[in-house]
């Protein structure tokens, strides 16, 4: 991974000015011009403060050397001193501002990249107004206008108001004299993992933990995942299980990058195995992002069916443990030009990536989309000046808390090439607050832990936020976004389904919930609460939000077809017993109503109404009776 330079120093230090002007080069004194020679060689050598230095030696002989401030400046901006460059620029103008005219597109990237966004548009409109302009420069003046314009009108648009970006080292725990990039979290915020350039030419993967907010100094990863090949451009899934990452010209690679996976074992992380096919091609495959529920991987890839030279694309995690064939995600994302670096936020819905194809400041911007219903993605806003600048921006991620980022830059306070920085997001460029939600799925009667899938729904819209595979032991781990409430679904062979719904939504951001499900063996006299089967008070006409549940007791019996159920109502205690005994017992005939309807043989299904006759809590209370108020099914013969 490198950092691309915009401009070349010594493209406009020697270029012949065609004019008759105050400035006249062949005039300037012969050590002067023997220290402006030298400067440019050293330039040449990227010795740029050597350089620097020489030429300041030049202008004291000769303060009217122009072209000796005009290199000063490029210097500068090579350096990414913005302050330097500008100052140098401005003081070969005012010497002769007709000499200085073509100089004028450099001094607006410069302008530009200290935020001077409306000087810089000042002085590429100055540069564009020369006459038989080439071609290519006109090229170049009109696309760093049209940059500079999109500035000013995000700025008005977007205020800084009070944020402050201040990114912050991470120190020397995290980053060394070589260049750090790609950091990826887990779920907690303690464990990061960052790529290595050792030695500047091998990318190895290490590793650091935080303990009582400090972290530890960063080691290669254990085991067998780092090897003489290149390893980087990492994602670790949220329960620090998986490690996929990006693989280049390994033996099994399908093209120049693949992606590979690598699984924490006791013995340290596993030998990678490659991806497959429908994940990889022949092309270029890197950058990858999972999901917070392992079901989707994000990824950049070069393959000819794209929008553009790199689009982002997704594959999904099937049942039978392989992954789908990748999916473009489409132009609301992806463009004629390069986009890359996917990050999937805990929330499961917010997307952050880089593009040169979406309008900018000039180079590979950030951007980020929200994805809605039925994976349909919104539109993407560029996250802006500061965070965004003239120069190329890399890979960006967001911890749990939707405000904390961390990405690489070869700030001025660099430990050695690019390091990793972290700094607090703008409030309007956050994902959604989430929280935690960790338990363990396992057999009622033996307490063994299941290894089974979950499915979280979202109970206002019923849209399905997240499907969780547990590990081998039953255990799981979720971020779900904050102010839903959610149906909690599991189906696994041999066992009744478990559902219950879990009011979340006034729960406070960043907190963790326990949450055991357990599960029934299929047999005679096993019964569950269907908690997710609603009414309207007093009435028994199934609410749509009743459909999840319905659908999954529905296949519960097709795919056990000499199961045979019953159906029973239950109601609190307010209104008069025998008006409670009609309405649970109509209640529970709309369930097998809505069964019949979609195949079940009516042979297979019973109903009975129990009214408030059979209590499982104290009426007294609104949550007792709110218990009272059910309805369950139970195994008559299997």
């Amino acid at each position: 991974m490198g950092i691309k330079r915009f401009c070349t120093i010594l493209s406009f230090l020697i270029l012949p000015v065609l004019v008759i002007a105050q400035y006249d080069p062949s005039k300037m004194k012969r050590k002067a011009v023997e220290l402006y020679e030298r400067g440019i060689r050293q330039a040449q050598e990227d010795d740029f403060k050597g350089g620097i230095n020489t030429l300041k030696e030049a202008v004291k002989i000769e303060p009217r050397f122009l072209d000796a401030y005009l290199s000063i400046a490029g210097m500068y901006g090579e350096l990414k001193d913005y302050q330097g460059s500008i100052e140098n620029y401005e003081k070969a103008k005012a010497i002769d501002a007709a000499y200085f005219k073509d100089f004028n597109l450099p001094f607006s990237i410069n302008l530009a990249g200290k935020g001077e966004f409306a000087k810089a548009l000042e002085a590429v409109n100055e540069f564009l107004t020369i006459p038989n302009l080439h071609e290519q420069s006109v090229k170049a003046g009109e696309f760093r206008r049209k940059s500079y314009q999109f500035a000013i009108e995000y700025a008005k648009q977007k205020p800084l108001l009070d944020y402050k970006f201040e990114p912050q080292n991470m120190g020397d725990s995290v980053n060394s004299v070589f260049s750090e990039y790609y950091p990826t979290l887990t779920i907690d915020g303690n464990e990061l993992i960052i790529t290595r350039r050792v030695k500047h030419y091998n990318e190895d993967f290490f590793g650091t933990t935080r303990v009582n907010g400090r972290w530890s100094k960063a080691t290669p990863l254990s085991g067998d995942i780092n090897t003489d090949a290149n390893e980087g451009a990492q994602t670790i899934s949220q329960d620090g299980q998986w490690l996929i990452f990006t693989g280049c010209n390994f033996p099994d690679g399908y093209g120049s990058c693949d992606l590979y996976i690598s699984y924490l074992t006791n013995d340290g992380w596993s030998a990678p195995v490659n991806l497959g096919k429908r994940v990889n091609s022949d092309a270029w495959e890197s950058a990858p992002s999972l999901s917070p529920d392992k079901r989707d991987l994000y990824f950049a890839s070069k393959r000819n069916d794209g929008y553009g030279g790199s689009d982002i694309y997704v594959s999904h995690y099937l049942p039978n443990g392989q992954w789908s064939e990748a999916e473009n995600l489409g132009p609301e994302v992806n463009t004629a030009g390069d986009e890359s670096c996917p990050f999937m936020h805990a929330d499961n819905q917010t997307l952050y990536f880089t593009s040169n194809g979406h309008l900018g400041y000039g180079g590979d911007d950030l951007f980020v989309i929200k994805k809605g219903s039925k994976d349909t993605w919104g539109k993407a806003m560029n996250l802006g000046y500061p965070i965004n600048t003239i120069e190329n921006e890399g890979s960006l991620i967001v911890a749990a808390d939707g405000k904390t980022a961390y990405y690489a830059s070869d700030r001025s306070d660099s430990r050695g090439g690019l390091d990793i920085y972290t700094f607090e997001l703008r409030n309007d460029i956050r994902p959604a607050r989430t929280l935690w939600v960790k338990g363990k799925v396992f057999d009622k009667k033996t307490t063994k832990g299941l290894p089974s899938a979950i499915e979280l729904t979202d109970l206002a819209t019923q849209e399905v936020m997240s499907k969780v595979q547990t590990d081998e032991t039953g255990n799981y781990l979720v971020t779900l976004p904050v102010g839903k409430d959610y149906a909690f679904n599991v189906n696994r062979k041999g066992y009744l389904f478990f559902s219950d719904n879990f009011s979340l939504s006034q729960k406070a951001p960043d907190s963790t919930y326990h949450i055991d499900i357990p599960l029934q063996p299929l047999e005679a006299n096993a019964s569950i609460v269907l908690k997710n089967i609603f009414f309207d008070t007093r009435q028994f006409s199934l609410k749509p939000e009743s459909t999840t549940e319905l659908d999954k007791l529905f296949v519960l019996l097709r795919d056990n077809p000499t199961l045979r159920i019953q159906i029973s109502g239950h109601t609190d205690n307010v209104g008069k017993p025998e008006d409670n005994l009609v309405l649970s017992n109509n209640r529970a005939q709309a369930v097998v109503k809505y069964l019949v309807s979609k195949g079940i043989d009516q042979q297979r299904l019973s109903f009975k109404g129990f009214g408030e006759t059979v209590p499982v809590a104290d009426n007294a209370t609104e949550e007792g009776r709110a218990q009272n108020r059910r309805t369950e099914m139970k195994v008559i013969s299997h």
